[in-house]
């Protein structure tokens, strides 16, 4: 952390809605952006996201149907049409393919520490950004948006967005092939102001998937003999074998799926890690495991798996500290989007005097 506080400014802005722990905005930070706002409605992921805030940054602990443009303006000091970048992570359990899909749309159901309604929260999120008129933006959502019944749901989103006055062009991009060692697909908008004359770009994937090995060079390592672990973190112990899924976790080949347990697998150290679920209130309680042990991985070992620095300060019960963590966009992948947008396009844009 003291390294990305140290890097120098970029010259460009960036505001945040959804912001979570600060996954994405720590990516922006990384690309040498200024998150001036961010807003944050869940109590739990506004103590982790002022632990690790710049001093600049003013976050919003209030429903985002409460905010305004105005508010942002006026907390920033940027007039409508100056901000250069403007973020957002709707809510995306409604889409995920693990969850219950179109039988929970238009419904509250529980969502992290809240119950509330969150398929139509990508609206406001265009509620704002057509208001704001930022140069560019990003918004971020599961891959199972595009999937199934949800396409429906694309097409309105991307009218919208649209309609705000962008180009806004959408993919599928995987974290494994942008510095991060999970297997996490996230579906990625990003727009241009009409009026800047310029197309969205992406980041071009890594030549190469970011393994466990890659990021753990002692992942080869033998399993433990102990039955309980010490978290070097918290000193909480945990339990090497706990009982039917530790037996499960015996049976699987490295790489495989569980077909008992739903989140359970093991995962290969050849490979990027499996993608992390999660159910409301916390972690799913047998995912994610260590790669040789049938356990748990340490808070210390998550962060590193998630892309985020070592000393990302957590914040909460040790459940609510593995939440974050888990619905949190990877740092490391939001940094590659960050420094495509940029280098391909708002420094361009700066040099030729467009904005």
């Amino acid at each position: 952390m003291y390294e990305i506080r140290a890097l120098p400014w970029n010259g460009f802005t960036a505001v945040s809605t959804f912001s979570g722990c600060g996954g994405s905005s720590l990516g922006y930070r990384m690309a040498g952006f200024r998150m001036r706002w961010a807003s944050e409605f869940i109590p739990a992921a506004q103590d982790t996201y002022r632990a690790n805030a710049a001093p600049y940054t003013v976050l919003d602990t209030r429903d985002i149907r409460d905010v305004t443009a105005q508010d942002i303006t006026t907390a920033t000091g940027l007039a409508a049409g100056e901000i250069d970048l403007y973020d957002g992570s709707p809510p995306c359990a409604a889409f995920s393919l693990a969850g219950k899909r179109e039988a929970g749309w238009g419904k509250p159901k529980p969502y992290s520490d809240t119950v509330q309604r969150v398929d139509d929260l990508f609206f406001e999120y265009a509620r704002l950004l057509k208001d704001l008129q930022p140069r560019t933006f990003v918004a971020e959502n599961v891959a199972g948006l595009v999937k199934g019944a949800a396409k429906g749901y694309f097409v309105q989103i991307l009218a919208a967005l649209k309609a705000c006055g962008y180009r806004v062009e959408a993919r599928v991009l995987d974290a494994s092939r942008l510095g991060v060692p999970q297997t996490r697909t996230r579906l990625i908008f990003v727009g241009v102001r009409e009026d800047l004359a310029t197309a969205p770009a992406f980041p071009r994937p890594l030549p190469y998937h970011y393994t466990i090995r890659d990021a753990f060079p002692d992942a080869s390592d033998p399993r433990a003999d102990d039955e309980t672990h010490t978290d070097p973190e918290t000193g909480k112990s945990i339990t090497i074998r706990p009982y039917a899924i530790g037996r499960e976790w015996d049976t699987l080949q490295p790489g495989a799926k569980s077909t008992r347990y739903q989140s359970l697998a093991r995962p290969s150290i050849d490979k990027p890690y499996p993608a992390i679920l999660q159910r409301a209130g916390g972690i799913s309680v047998a995912s994610p495991t260590h790669w040789h042990e049938p356990r748990k991985l340490t808070l210390s070992e998550l962060r590193h798996i998630g892309g985020f620095p070592p000393d990302f300060a957590l914040t909460g019960t040790y459940e609510q500290r593995w939440e974050r963590i888990g619905r949190a966009v990877p740092p490391l992948m939001m940094s590659h989007i960050a420094a495509t947008i940029r280098d391909r396009i708002l420094t361009p844009l700066r040099a030729q005097g467009a904005i």
